[in-house]
């Protein structure tokens, strides 16, 4: 067994997690920002090398969502119930999936365009990884209640953004005198996009729920 190995076993199991999920939250974020570069790029060639980025920290979500679960495996004793870890490696692994699926679309459908929804989207999902990473962190100390309170708000406030958006894109693509096949691919673009915010929002509501169990 390596020595990082043996020292995570001997960790109190509230720093094995803290850890495991403050790296979870921060690939989220990385892979959010990731894939906003992809959004404001009109290259397809730029893109490939982007959505290549974003593949690998999927990869690596899906290895720390892994790892998550091995703890919970070996541990007799959680910080947190053990299902609200568990949805909370699950969530955080669904939004990059998504993201990252998204990233993949683009290039699939050869979409080189940059339109401003598809940015505006990027933007949300970056503020929106933003304050789960800074809830997530916070939630280790219950003093921080109420600034974990503002984080969860302005997380469901940014997600009645995204469907407000979604609404908007959605009825401009049909209105739109342009290719089918080509609203067909936008469209599973957006629709990909408003999942990965609904799955932000479901992150949030366990999270609250931890709180309010906590408390």
């Amino acid at each position: 067994m390596k020595v990082d190995s043996i020292i995570k076993w001997f960790m109190p199991k509230e720093e094995r997690f803290h850890e495991l999920l403050a790296k979870d939250t921060e690939n989220l974020l990385k892979a959010a920002r990731v894939f906003s570069e992809v959004a404001k790029s009109a290259s397809l060639e730029e893109r490939r090398v982007k959505v290549v980025q974003l593949k690998a920290l999927e990869h690596d979500g899906d290895q720390i969502t892994r790892q998550i679960f091995e703890a919970l495996n070996s541990s007799f004793i959680t910080p947190l119930d053990r299902e609200d870890i568990r949805s909370l490696a699950t969530d955080l692994d669904d939004i990059v999936d998504y993201v990252e699926g998204v990233g993949q679309s683009l290039i699939l459908f050869g979409l080189s365009g940059s339109p401003e929804a598809l940015r505006q989207f990027a933007e949300i999902l970056v503020a929106m990884t933003g304050e789960i990473e800074r809830a997530t962190e916070m939630v280790w100390d219950l003093s921080n209640e109420g600034d974990i309170h503002t984080a969860l708000v302005r997380v469901s406030e940014l997600e009645n953004q995204a469907d407000r958006l979604y609404a908007t894109v959605i009825a401009d693509l049909f209105r739109d005198d342009r290719n089918p096949i080509e609203i067909l691919k936008w469209k599973e673009v957006y629709d990909g996009l408003e999942e990965a915010c609904d799955a932000c929002k479901d992150f949030t509501h366990v999270l609250g729920s931890v709180v309010i169990k906590s408390s």
